[in-house]
């Protein structure tokens, strides 16, 4: 990264929202977009292709979530500098990002200066949490998150979010690149974990830690 010079590459799954925080983060004079992504594998690509200094990332994107993206560009650039920018305030979220390596988390209610400040705050490596943010994990303790969602792996937990949306096992075994076995045995041990019996008990469970179901079913 050259003085003056933040290369940015923002990832949401919507365009209209794309091109909204490319005017905001260019009304910058020492930022500039250089790329844009809508899902997962096209973030990553973007990633490798463009090399950016710091990558804004939605959490919620089609199949694979932001989250998940990040531990891909992380394990291919440690150093990688990823910022969440996400509608998502609840505990587990911010909690899941940081713990995957993210530098900041910023909330979409947040004031236009707040995310720009949060950009060059990440440029240097430092780490940044929105104002919001930061008053309720001193407020709930909220990074200390408590069983049963503290319990589960990461990748149980990116399982976990792809069910209670409404996808299907095979569905999450095409997005997540395991086989459907696998995905079976992550969903047993999820219910385990969370004492459920059924997808309608695992989909309240997980509403409690702030993942709602989305889909047109009941997870299986």
């Amino acid at each position: 990264m050259t003085p003056g010079d933040i290369a940015v590459l923002l990832v949401d799954d919507h365009a209209v929202v794309r091109e909204g925080y490319r005017r905001l983060l260019e009304l910058g004079t020492d930022v500039r977009v250089c790329g844009e992504a809508a899902d997962a594998a096209q973030a990553y690509q973007r990633f490798c292709a463009l090399r950016p200094d710091v990558v804004v990332m939605d959490v919620s994107l089609p199949g694979a979530s932001g989250i998940e993206a990040m531990r891909r560009m992380l394990a291919r650039e440690p150093d990688a500098r990823v910022l969440i920018f996400s509608a998502h305030e609840e505990a587990i979220f911010v909690r899941r990002a940081l713990d995957a390596g993210a530098l900041g988390y910023v909330t979409k209610a947040s004031a236009p200066d707040v995310l720009m400040e949060a950009v060059r705050t990440v440029a240097r490596r430092a780490s940044y949490l929105s104002p919001d943010i930061s008053q309720a994990l001193a407020l709930r303790n909220a990074y200390s998150e408590g069983p049963p969602g503290r319990q589960l792996s990461a990748r149980e937990f990116e399982v976990m979010r792809l069910l209670v949306q409404g996808y299907t096992l095979v569905s999450i075994a095409e997005k997540l690149g395991l086989s459907q076995k696998t995905v079976a045995n992550h969903q047993s041990v999820i219910r385990q974990k969370f004492g459920a019996d059924n997808g309608v008990q695992l989909a309240q469970m997980a509403s409690r830690l702030g993942l709602q179901f989305t889909g047109s079913a009941s997870p299986a």
